[in-house]
């Protein structure tokens, strides 16, 4: 059972889960994607743990969206039994992918070249099963996915259609290049170019014959800010469960959105540069470097006062290495204000990869530590 404890007293470095902002960010994607006609399959990588995924899936059908084989293990064992693997999947891994498979009543993998579709289609045949797998397209992101204007692309669609041991969901997306954004508007640009794209894609696979049972697409600055779903059935995001500091430098949410900090100790202070040194470095924060194309300065992350929750606007956490992490201020650092030892509060840049650094999260209310989540971990 969980000691009582205050979440100023931790020991540091510790990431630190708002329990009722993750409520309330859940809640409202929950809210705004079924206002906009579509089913929400979240993704779970920012937080890979049961507690998370359960507010999400709240009032849904209970599909989820994974990034490695070893959170749809993990999930499946805690109850989820339709998971989307949303990675084209690599060949040497399907026997594994089948065996979760096994266990779960839908496990859908990605397919975006002939080859994986050939493996799949051999080790399905092989274990006498049929395999639920999607068409991923590039909407525009160029990291994975079929080129939604060329001929070859529905040639694969087709061949997925027809092939006896693959059932072919549809289609999936993910406007991962809607981070570039740097207003609101420019992301509701990429998130309409996202949406039509795939319903022209659709359309098209519709009329050769290979007719997508679902549209699929998934982005938290897209889906948060987003006009319209049209011709659109599932939506995907993941990273609106936390929040970060990217996102509300993008304007997908505010800072005061943000659930996820991590708490860290002042451990030096140094006049001569106008620094301090915490406890933490890219082990707690990782290097990403955040909205850079919007504040070229910006810093690993936003940092509070631990008393009232204050933004500390002219400090940066300028620099990183392993365990350690230098602050620098455009003003004098008012160092009686900031003893040795004093604690202070960073909202990272990216909280998926910031909460991938640690082996668990303290989950406070108010000033109480109320739980302790434990996310899965590895591929």
């Amino acid at each position: 059972m969980l000691q009582p404890m205050l979440w100023k007293e931790l020991s540091t470095p510790v990431a630190l889960v708002d329990r009722d902002r993750v409520e309330a960010n859940t809640t409202a994607m929950s809210e705004r994607v079924a206002r906009l006609g579509a089913r929400l399959r979240p993704h779970v990588k920012t937080h890979k743990c049961v507690e998370a995924a359960r507010l999400q899936v709240r009032g849904h059908f209970g599909g989820l969206t994974v990034s490695t084989l070893a959170e749809a293990r993990f999930f499946g064992e805690a109850g989820f039994r339709d998971v989307t693997y949303a990675v084209p999947i690599a060949p040497a891994r399907l026997d594994e992918a089948m065996a979760i498979a096994s266990k779960l009543d839908e496990l859908n993998l990605l397919v975006d070249h002939v080859d994986t579709l050939e493996a799949l289609e051999a080790v399905s045949l092989s274990n006498r099963v049929i395999s639920s797998a999607f068409l991923k397209v590039d909407c525009g992101y160029h990291r994975a996915g079929v080129d939604p204007e060329s001929d070859d692309s529905v040639m694969l669609a087709l061949r997925m259609h027809d092939a006896p041991h693959v059932r072919f969901r549809g289609i999936l997306t993910h406007a991962g290049h809607s981070y570039l954004g740097k207003t609101p508007e420019e992301i509701r640009e990429v998130g309409e170019q996202e949406r039509q794209v795939m319903v022209r894609f659709a359309d098209k696979l519709a009329r050769a014959g290979a007719p997508p049972a679902e549209v699929s697409i998934g982005s938290t600055p897209t889906l948060s800010l987003c006009e319209s779903l049209d011709g659109i059935s599932e939506a995907r995001p993941g990273n609106y469960v936390f929040y970060d500091r990217f996102q509300a430098a993008v304007g997908s949410c505010t800072l005061d959105d943000v659930a996820l900090s991590v708490l860290v100790s002042v451990t030096g202070h140094y006049p001569e540069r106008n620094e301090l040194l915490i406890d933490a470095g890219a082990l707690a924060f990782s290097k990403d470097e955040g909205p850079t194309h919007i504040d070229p300065d910006c810093g690993f992350g936003a940092i509070l006062s631990v008393g009232d929750g204050r933004l500390l606007e002219t400090f940066t956490l300028a620099s990183l290495s392993q365990e350690h992490g230098k602050i620098r201020s455009d003003a004098p650092i008012p160092y009686d204000q900031f003893p040795v030892g004093s604690k202070l509060r960073i909202v990272p840049n990216h909280s998926c990869l910031s909460a991938a650094l640690f082996d668990r999260y303290h989950v406070t209310r108010g000033d109480d530590v109320v739980d302790e989540w434990r996310p899965v971990r590895g591929w």
